[in-house]
């Protein structure tokens, strides 16, 4: 670490500053002078052309690793890992660089050398919000992963101009504005305009005496942009390729006269339209053409770019008249994450059959030796199914091969010869979904086309196997896996939480920040109470840190002693932010009846973007602000319960809150979660779990000990004996006094007195048309939040003895809380 020196310890002392400081071998001295000659005049200077300077200084010692890799990859030809998203929900990069390069210390030295706070120079970026939530944020964690693990990986994806909206609350509502994250430039990407390449729209088909051809074609370029993925302190430094559209030069010129001129060259809109904008829908479909336009566009560019790399590679053939494509499955792994980039399958199909001429049935081998399919949803509003007639619009040929993909699945050598007569099973496994309007079920598509498809934790993967995709297991059970979800333990406890990770350190040394499973070794410390103690000092100063943020940016006095209890994800109803709801509410009206009674403290704070035209997702942050306005006004409550809506969550707002949760929330109505990722970051910075038997709850009960979770209601089994026998919430509603007060509250317009029946949908919800049984697990999750506020204090008879925090009241507990963390990706 650089420090100020004098001149007869340092060969080469230069003063900086008024400061003398080493020169050799001293990385804060590079920060510095990149400072220098970026800023002449600190007169003029602004926070961002220093936030700029730090980021081009600290981007300088990534260059040379780099390139290393690149080259070290071209050297060694390795199989490569193409990682397919049309989401990569990064957050900000400056300080993860920091942390992955081992440069913080150095950097820290440099700022306060220059009399700046290096902490307000990393609020200064922007988000790089390319996501929407898990899948996005999964696509984040795998490429920090792959590079902390030397793989040869690569995230292609699309560079949108504007990402996941800016979430404003104006008068409790959701108001989305545009997420201009490129408005100062980004000083991470690299510009790679000589690899730029055309992508195919429109046209038409013509057979041929040489084969098929695609011609008459509107062609828009897919211009790469370049953004270094360093590994953990290894000298790896991987690549996200990220595509932007651009018109090509005479895009609609010939369509205008001179006199249109002007026009034309506006129209070059259209076409840049491509890169625009993230559609901001999580697990729900949209089927507009744009987003069928933005699908085949990165996955039209990233397969050239592949074959590319492929024909070039210094071991690979580079027979200039024929390349052998026999070892490009053995080179070339494509993953799809998610659907999104299935157009993958009958794109490589086009490209072997039509461009390079390999016999069909070598290209479908190849092909489904090539790629790979991870679902995220079973969902049926979220699975992906475009109508023919807009294939038949914009990609003719794609829809020619998917056809005749789909005949050679069904046909007599496969399905209908396995299953003769079984005209039902062919309809079930089609990939064209007859009716008033053919389909194409992408889903259907990936499963045929891949050689391994993937749930994203183990419940998950069963639900797959056996429910919506049984036919396809039935045929082909080897291909059905599971890869249950992980997060990076550097973004997530390094970065995030550096005093948790500082007191692990301490104790079993830093192995664990690239190894998980050593944290196993804290379990000798399990009744250390030194440890324990460091670790509750610890959560206890990001809960102060936390509250200063809260009451600066929402003007509510936090009680920074209270249970600081959080969900933050989409808000979605099968997450069931609405059950958190009516606990608030219940605690609101326990504390009403008998104020002098002794309640726990706790903060709520839910937090998520609701989709723009998602209508009762709307409804539910109106619900949460509302019920936040009563109670924290209340003098009756005080500051034994507040409600608090989190504004615009997202990845550097999630690094805030989650080191400072006591409680996490991950209640999703048992089967409907895929996976989760959130319940792990608030787990390996130790906060408790009140969830269902969902997702990657399963797995985390299992490895901490379900006696380590508040694990609560209906298990999947029992949703579908519900569903059996079937769901009536009046049941509940008339025998619970408690919920139904809480619904009357709702329904009367007690939170709403402004507009008494602006609930009235959500009332109507949840009593005749709730898919996701929030009634059903109500009573359950009641009770289990009176498990979570006896464990939370230690109350002598009528009195507070002292308060401690949940984990540190169960001392026990710590070690495997921690050590929950196993199945994240090392």
């Amino acid at each position: 670490r650089c420090r100020p020196v004098t001149s007869d310890l340092c060969e080469e002392p230069v003063r900086i500053q008024g400061a003398l400081v080493c020169k050799r071998g001293c990385d804060s001295l590079q920060s510095l002078k990149k400072l220098c000659v970026c800023l002449t005049d600190r007169n003029v200077a602004t926070p961002r052309d220093y936030y700029f300077a730090l980021a081009h200084a600290v981007r300088d010692h990534l260059v040379g690793r780099w390139i290393r890799t690149q080259q070290h990859y071209y050297e060694k030809d390795p199989k490569r890992i193409y990682y397919l998203s049309l989401e990569f929900y990064m957050g900000r990069t400056l300080q993860n660089t920091m942390v992955n390069l081992g440069l913080q210390n150095a950097c820290d030295e440099a700022i306060y050398q220059l009399g700046l706070d290096l902490e307000e120079l990393e609020e200064i970026e922007e988000d790089a919000g390319l996501g929407n939530g898990g899948l996005g944020r999964l696509a984040a964690c795998f490429l920090d992963s792959m590079a902390t693990l030397g793989l040869a990986a690569y995230g292609y994806g699309i560079r949108y101009e504007f990402g996941i909206f800016n979430q404003k609350i104006v008068d409790g509502w959701q108001v989305e504005e545009a997420d201009d994250w490129l408005r100062y430039g980004n000083p991470w990407e690299k510009a790679r305009p000589e690899y730029m390449l055309p992508v195919h729209f429109y046209g038409r088909v013509d057979h041929t005496p040489e084969g098929v051809k695609w011609i008459d074609t509107q062609v828009v370029l897919a211009m790469p942009y370049d953004t270094p993925v360093p590994g953990y302190k290894n000298n790896t430094v991987n690549t996200m390729r990220l595509w932007s559209a651009k018109a090509p030069n005479d895009f609609n010129l010939q369509e205008f006269n001179v006199g249109d001129y002007i026009e034309a060259v506006l129209d070059r809109n259209l076409a840049e339209n491509i890169s625009r904008v993230l559609y901001p829908n999580d697990n729900f479909f949209e089927g507009k053409e744009l987003r069928l336009k933005q699908e085949y566009f990165v996955v039209a560019a990233t397969l050239q770019d592949i074959i590319r790399r492929f024909k070039s590679s210094k071991f690979g053939c580079r027979d200039p008249v024929r390349t052998c494509f026999e070892t490009f499955p053995d080179k070339v792994a494509i993953q799809l994450n998610d659907t999104h980039p299935a157009l993958a399958i009958p794109e490589l199909m086009r490209i072997l059959v039509d461009v390079e001429k390999v016999d069909w049935d070598k290209a479908w081998e190849i092909t489904k030796r090539t790629c790979a399919y991870t679902n995220h949803t079973v969902l049926p509003e979220a699975l992906e199914r475009w109508p023919v007639s807009m294939f038949e619009k914009l990609l003719p040929r794609h829809l020619d091969i998917i056809y005749a993909l789909n005949q050679r699945h069904l046909d007599v050598r496969h399905v209908a010869a396995l299953y003769p007569g079984d005209i039902d099973r062919l309809r079930r496994m089609s990939v064209i979904e007859e009716g008033d309007c053919k389909r194409i079920n992408m889903a259907h598509l990936c499963v045929i086309g891949s050689h391994a498809v993937n749930g994203v934790a183990r419940i998950h993967s069963d639900i797959v196997k056996n429910s919506v995709f049984k036919d396809f297991r039935d045929l082909e059970p080897e291909k059905f896996q599971n890869k249950t979800n992980g997060i990076t333990p550097r973004r997530w406890l390094l970065l995030c939480n550096p005093g948790l990770a500082d007191v692990i350190a301490e104790k079993i040394g830093e192995g664990f920040i690239t190894d998980l499973s050593q944290l196993k070794k804290l379990l000798n410390f399990v009744n250390n109470e030194t440890f324990i103690r460091d670790v509750a000092k610890v959560k206890q100063e990001n809960k102060l840190k936390f509250s200063a943020y809260l009451e600066e940016q929402y003007k509510v006095k936090i009680n920074p002693s209270s249970m600081f209890d959080v969900q933050v994800k989409r808000i979605h109803e099968y997450k069931r932010q609405l059950l958190n709801c009516l606990h608030a509410i219940t605690l609101y009206n326990r504390i009403r009846s008998d104020p002098s009674k002794s309640f726990v403290p706790r903060t709520i704070m839910i937090g998520g973007k609701a989709a723009p035209g998602y209508h009762m997702a709307k409804m539910i942050i109106k619900l949460i602000t509302s019920i936040g306005e009563v109670v924290n006004s209340d003098p009756y409550v005080g500051d034994r319960l507040k409600v608090i809506f989190l504004e615009n969550y997202r990845v550097s707002l999630a690094e805030k809150a989650i080191p400072a949760a006591d409680l996490s929330q991950q209640i999703s109505t048992a089967g409907t979660e895929a996976s989760g990722t959130g319940n792990m970051k608030f787990m390996l910075n130790g906060a408790l779990t009140i969830g269902t038997m969902d997702g990657a709850n399963v797995e985390m009960a299992e490895e901490a000990g379900e006696e380590n979770l508040f694990i609560f209601g209906m298990r999947v089994e029992d949703v579908e004996a519900l569903d059996r026998r079937g769901y009536n919430a009046q049941e509940y509603y008339d025998r619970l006094p408690e919920l139904r007060q809480a619904i009357d509250q709702i329904s009367s317009g007690f939170f709403s007195p402004r507009d008494p029946g602006c609930f009235r949908d959500i009332v109507n919800m949840l009593m005749y048309h709730d898919r996701f049984k929030v009634f059903a697990d109500y009573e359950a999750y009641i009770k289990c939040q009176g498990q979570v506020d006896q464990l939370f204090v230690v109350r002598a008879p009528g009195t507070w003895e002292g308060h401690t925090s949940l984990q540190t009241s169960k001392l026990p507990s710590i070690s495997t809380l921690l050590t929950s963390g196993l199945w994240a990706l090392a």
